[in-house]
């Protein structure tokens, strides 16, 4: 793929680009100045976080709750909540994600929700609570599934069609696939220097055809028989049938990624959700298909994401045996690390993953939800939801038919269907702060583009890190029992009327 097929990867490439620059003179220099940045936006946003954490002694307290533009569109989470987080990946994401998010928050939050809450008593149960399935919670999940599945069946469709035409014609003059025993054609005289150097590097330390199946068996060996030990309702030829087919879909993963920079891995583990999950039926089908989601993806994923290190690699003069060493070492440490983060934030946060909790998780219950839907079928959707869930699939569809349609030019300006159906299950704060952040970078290149553009990428690193960072430690305090002193909370006129009459009895 690399040496032969000369595929892009766009972002190994651009990795690449970017260490490559760290050792040039000036490159160097602006590397510090880089780092630098980072160091000081970094401390501010830990400070930031832990300013913050004085005042939230309680549920919708601190700054995180402040209704900025009303207590009314605070309702249906209008409000900017003082994130450096998201701020900071505004500043990274492109113009037209950040705008996308916020469409489609004021399309379902502004607009959609709020009529559908007026259909209550005849569309759905008058007396059900926020977060169920067969309420309110319902539209919202399962409509931004219909957005997520359409996206994603238009850009699995596109993406495979890209990599069959790509393949056909890097094939049509060849016997066979090229393969690590196996010498590549000579290709030197059409090769420049660098590339030539490249190409001897690269291959020098080559993994052997032999060692890469004997892993994979050995692998898919351990996991057949280990993962139906560890969850009953996954019967071992479950996992059999998922690694016979894994290479396949991991080679097509990795050829379109190489080709339009566009991993497929989760399509590819909700094909797995969806055909396990039925298989399995309804005795444990929901837990079987949510498992072989988890197998899927990451072999499909771990191909592309693999595949996009070793073109850094390959530009960067760097051993593809050294790279693949390190990937089992980040691999085996992320099977130690993982596993403690998460009983660090289910232990300190007792409501993690609920709807209003201070981490909902909202892709986990999407994906359950998709089990759900797998194993039960459409009896699982409240009324008139699977009419809308085939309107906004087919609009996710059209939407980008149209993109493609209109080129490259007038294609930027329509907006992205996955990125408008996060918000639906999960409100659009987050969305008026990623705006916040592309206002800060748009204001930003008018005054110094050159600074902005070398800057910005630092700048949004140390947001995002600081704050990611202040979770440990505001973590270990919640393990501890350390509570915060303050609770900042907002209420309306009349409400904080009633508070003080019934503090203060006798005034």
């Amino acid at each position: 793929m690399i040496i032969d097929f000369k595929l892009t990867y766009p972002s190994g490439t651009a990795t690449a680009h970017l260490i490559n620059s760290f050792h040039t003179p000036q490159g160097a220099k602006l590397a510090k100045k880089q780092v630098k940045t980072l160091g000081k936006f970094f401390s501010f946003s830990f400070l930031w976080g832990f300013f913050q954490w004085f005042f939230t002694a309680g549920e919708d307290c601190g700054f995180a709750s402040f209704p900025t533009f009303g207590l009314k569109a605070y309702e249906y989470k209008f409000f900017f909540d003082f994130s450096t987080t998201y701020v900071g990946v505004g500043m990274i994401c492109p113009y037209i994600i950040n705008i996308s998010v916020l469409l489609g928050g004021i399309i379902s939050w502004g607009l959609m929700w709020p009529l559908i809450e007026e259909r209550k008593g005849d569309w759905y149960a008058a007396d059900l609570s926020s977060s169920n399935m067969h309420g309110l919670q319902g539209y919202k999940v399962f409509i931004a599934i219909a957005m997520i599945l359409g996206d994603g069946l238009y850009n699995f469709i596109k993406v495979l069609t890209r990599t069959l035409t790509g393949l056909f014609y890097q094939l049509r003059g060849r016997q066979a696939l090229p393969i690590a025993d196996q010498h590549s054609p000579d290709t030197s005289e059409k090769l420049s220097y660098d590339d030539q150097r490249r190409t001897q590097v690269f291959l020098k330390d080559r993994i052997p055809t032999w060692f890469s199946i004997a892993g994979y068996v050995t692998i898919a060996s351990v996991s057949t028989i280990t993962l139906p030990h560890i969850f009953h309702e996954l019967k071992w030829y479950f996992v059999l049938v998922i690694y016979i087919f894994a290479p396949a879909l991991a080679f097509c993963n990795a050829y379109g990624t190489g080709l339009t920079d566009w991993s497929l891995a989760s399509t590819y583990g909700k094909l797995a959700i969806f055909t396990i999950g039925a298989w399995a039926g309804p005795n444990g089908g929901v837990l079987a298909g949510l498992i072989a989601c988890g197998v899927m993806m990451n072999i499909v994923s771990t191909a592309s994401d693999l595949m996009q290190d070793f073109k850094t690699g390959y530009l960067t003069l760097a051993s593809p045996r050294s790279m693949f060493v390190s990937q089992v070492i980040g691999t085996a440490m992320g099977c130690i690390v993982s596993p403690c983060v998460f009983w660090l934030f289910y232990k300190a946060f007792h409501n993690l993953g609920l709807p209003e909790s201070q981490y909902p998780a909202p892709f986990a219950t999407v994906y359950r939800n998709m089990s759900i839907l797998g194993v039960q079928g459409f009896s699982a959707l409240p009324k008139d939801c699977l009419l809308l869930c085939y309107v906004f699939f087919g609009a996710a569809i059209l939407i980008n038919l149209s993109k493609d349609m209109l080129g490259n030019k007038w294609g930027s300006y329509v907006p992205l269907p996955m990125a408008m159906a996060i918000p639906f299950y999960l409100g659009p704060y987050f969305a008026i702060d990623m705006c916040v952040g592309s206002l800060i970078l748009f204001a930003w290149q008018k005054l110094n583009k050159e600074k902005a553009d070398a800057f910005s990428a630092a700048v949004a690193s140390g947001l995002i890190c600081g704050d990611g960072i202040w979770t440990l430690p505001s973590s270990i305090l919640a393990l501890v029992g350390v509570q915060p002193p303050i609770c900042m909370k907002f209420l309306s006129r009349a409400a904080n009327a009633r508070v003080d009459k019934f503090l203060n009895p006798q005034s």
